[in-house]
């Protein structure tokens, strides 16, 4: 049981988002409802009272340096200076949290719609489960893309496929994975230095600490989230269509 760790944040925010159609900004700088998607992010990391935010950094760096000293002077910005992948990305924070027993609950700069809620239940899942590393998941109508999210019988966590690795049985999982993660320090930074990039991307996978722990016998879980609406990323500008739409459902409701 680890319900003494303290937690940190790590957030992923080096990405160029070549999709957005406005090469000159920063994707997690992108303005949804007047408000970077970073800066909402930003905000669900210090409702949690971490012990340090960490936000990777890379493309348009300067600037997205300059919004995080804006708005959330106690974090800390690192670079990660070639896109090697999530892996490669997660591992730049080494230097502030690799020698603190903390719970590093890793997000995505450009999914700004998780509630409070939900990231306080994954935590604290996480620590009474006694699970080294909990992968945050949800049921979606449309999987297509994802890495699903793979159980036996009893619902323990097998494993977690890509999209195009996926068997026709697995491609009709609506459980995905939605790349948010809460994992033990120690253990965090030991499998990040074994992930490798053997991959068709030639990049190093945050995923791959997954199989990368089981593999050692260590306790990793999977948590369904409640509102998978919550867990929009946005890569397109129709995926900020949607997340306005989301956001003004929700401020009637």
């Amino acid at each position: 049981m680890s319900q003494q760790r303290k937690l940190a944040v790590a957030i992923l925010a080096a990405g160029q988002g070549k999709r957005m159609g406005n090469p000159n900004i920063a994707k997690v700088l992108a303005p949804l409802c007047g408000k970077p998607l970073l800066g909402y992010v930003l905000e669900q990391s210090s409702e949690l009272h971490p012990t340090a935010i960490v936000v990777i950094i890379g493309h348009q760096r300067d600037a997205v340096n300059t919004y995080v000293r804006s708005i959330a002077p106690n974090a800390e910005c690192v670079v990660q200076d070639k896109q090697l992948g999530t892996g490669h990305a997660v591992q730049q924070t080494a230097p502030v949290l690799a020698n603190q027993d903390v719970d590093v609950i890793i997000l995505s700069g450009d999914v700004p719609l998780l509630s409070t809620t939900t990231l306080l239940a994954l935590v604290n899942r996480h620590q009474t489960s006694g699970a080294v590393a909990t992968v945050l998941s949800a049921q979606v109508p449309n999987p297509a893309g994802y890495g699903r999210v793979v159980r036996d019988e009893h619902g323990v966590l097998l494993r977690i496929v890509e999209h195009k690795d996926a068997t026709e049985n697995e491609l009709f999982i609506s459980e995905i994975n939605s790349g948010i993660y809460v994992v033990q320090s120690t253990h965090l930074f030991a499998a990040l230095d074994r992930v490798e990039n053997g991959n068709v991307q030639g990049e190093f996978y945050l995923t791959d600490i997954i199989g990368i722990l089981q593999h050692d016998g260590l306790l990793v879980d999977a948590w369904c989230g409640p509102v998978w609406e919550e867990l929009h990323g946005i890569n397109t500008t129709d995926d900020l269509v949607r997340a306005t739409q989301i956001l003004e459902e929700r401020s009637l409701a």
